[in-house]
């Protein structure tokens, strides 16, 4: 980022047309020939190295499924909050249910983030052997017992977001010049969160310092958000302003997170993005955060290191990465901050 980011302490966000912000259809890709992957993987290609997000669109999510999906959401936030309780983060002491408004701050300066969320991710069994080390990112979800038809209804949506994930993966093998699949062995176990959130309309003057969400990066690889007709995300490019990243029906939009930045040696950059709710309307949004395993080692590619471009990171093991900055900012975690070991490492060997 360069200095002008500074022009970021403002809650404005400049319009841009849809032609200013890239939207890459990705049908050719899930069901072209070759040649028509490798055109996609190309433009998923310049746009992060160039922009830093885009929307995809044709992606392959049927819409009844993410009509399911927003329709059971807003029937859990609508409960009542000792309903919601009953799951909550404090209580599991995972990284799994309900987060209480208040409960997160996304931008450590400022005050917490105004907004409830709710937690979901691979689901695996009780006898994982993560899980039964005490992984916090590992382990069986948990469900509202007394609100039918949420899990089946959420979960679909989670194993189709995260396909989709393998395949946008796919096409950064292409784009990186990586061998097809070899990402594939570091991603079969991933720590792949879905948060559901709901944003309560914010009236009036806006404070800078509580928003719906803070400014931030995301810590994994790359992120795939949906997006009611409501909007409100806000994305900072490359030129230092906020962007507002409006809504397009049907499209989930892509950011690029910390450790593909990594991987790549800066070739893809980490993007900060905030949301602010002025709507006046409620809001919810579904960001499905795509990490690597949890005992991934993510070190730059050779191909982007070079005596003129030199490594800019350690051997960074992915999952303490995601429990560092998870225990920064949940106050659920607030008892281990501190006690998550060291996530850069001095060798990939240890």
């Amino acid at each position: 980022m360069t200095s002008a980011m500074s022009r970021t302490d403002t809650i404005e966000a400049r319009q841009v047309d849809f032609d200013a912000i890239p939207v890459i259809d990705v049908g050719p890709f899930l069901n072209g020939d070759k040649a028509a992957q490798a055109r996609v993987a190309e433009e998923i290609g310049d746009a992060c190295r160039h922009v830093g997000f885009f929307y995809v669109k044709n992606h392959g999510i049927p819409q009844p499924v993410i009509d399911t999906l927003m329709d059971e959401t807003k029937r859990f936030f609508q409960l009542p909050l000792e309903e919601k309780r009953k799951v909550d983060a404090m209580k599991i002491q995972r990284h799994r249910g309900y987060i209480p408004n208040g409960d997160l701050y996304a931008d450590i300066k400022a005050k917490p983030d105004m907004q409830e969320g709710y937690e979901v991710s691979l689901e695996l069994p009780e006898d994982d052997p993560d899980y039964l080390a005490g992984n916090i990112m590992y382990g069986p979800n948990v469900w509202p017992e007394n609100l039918p038809g949420f899990r089946e209804g959420v979960y679909d949506y989670y194993e189709r977001v995260l396909a989709l994930g393998h395949t946008l993966f796919r096409a950064f093998e292409m784009t990186l010049g990586l061998p097809q699949g070899w990402f594939e062995d570091k991603i079969d176990k991933p720590m792949g969160q879905l948060r559901l959130i709901y944003y309560p309309p914010q009236d009036g003057p806006v404070d800078p310092k509580q928003i719906g969400i803070g400014a931030h990066t995301d810590y994994e690889c790359f992120t795939l958000l949906l997006q009611d007709e409501v909007g409100g995300l806000q994305v900072g490019n490359r030129e230092g302003e906020w962007i507002a990243a409006t809504p397009i029906p049907g499209a989930i939009v892509i950011n690029i997170g910390d450790m593909l930045m990594r991987w790549t040696n800066d070739e893809f950059v980490s993007t900060p993005h905030r949301v602010i709710n002025r709507s006046g309307r409620e809001r919810v949004s579904f960001p499905f955060f795509f990490g690597a395993n949890h005992d991934c080692i993510v070190e730059p590619l050779p191909q982007f290191v070079s005596p003129e471009r030199p490594a800019k990171y350690p051997p960074t093991r992915c999952g303490w990465w995601t429990e560092t900055m998870i225990t920064d900012v949940y106050e659920y975690r607030k008892a281990a901050r501190g006690t998550v070991p060291n996530p850069e490492l001095a060798d990939a060997a240890q």
